[in-house]
């Protein structure tokens, strides 16, 4: 069985126990309290999870995402463009919609849909513009 300690805190007279953090704590430790919540209470907002999305557009290579196959022309088609460029210039597999592109987290699933109209299904890091690949599949 527990025992009790042998001392026992007295209440102030009158008062709570943030009435003695108030006499006991200058006005610097109780800013530096409020600035700790504050940022503890940003930090909260913004780290929100990410919002799973559906893109869809063609799946590229970074080096031709923007100005399409016609300059490089690797390959008779966009999709030996796209492989071409990923195994002979280390290009990385995109998604480009004709107005954005987006990297891709995942590098190998896009092979198999190299130069092919898709969805990507996923979470995307605004800064980065890269989405974190849930799922790729070839639009309809």
């Amino acid at each position: 069985m527990l025992q009790p300690l042998p001392f026992s805190a007295p209440s102030p007279p009158g008062g709570s126990v943030i009435d003695v953090a108030r006499t006991c704590w200058g006005a610097a430790e109780r800013q530096s309290v409020k600035h700790l919540i504050s940022a503890v209470l940003v930090f909260a907002a913004l780290a929100q999870p990410a919002r799973t999305q559906t893109f869809s557009g063609t799946i590229t290579d970074d080096m031709c995402g923007k100005a399409g196959h016609a300059q490089m022309r690797m390959g008779p088609t966009d999709t030996e463009c796209t492989l071409a460029c990923i195994d002979v210039h280390g290009a990385t597999y995109v998604l480009s919609d004709g107005k954005n592109v987006y990297a891709l987290s995942d590098q190998r699933t896009p092979q198999q849909f190299a130069g092919q109209r898709v969805k990507v299904t996923g979470t995307l890091d605004a800064k980065t513009r890269t989405i974190q690949v849930a799922s790729i599949s070839a639009s309809k």
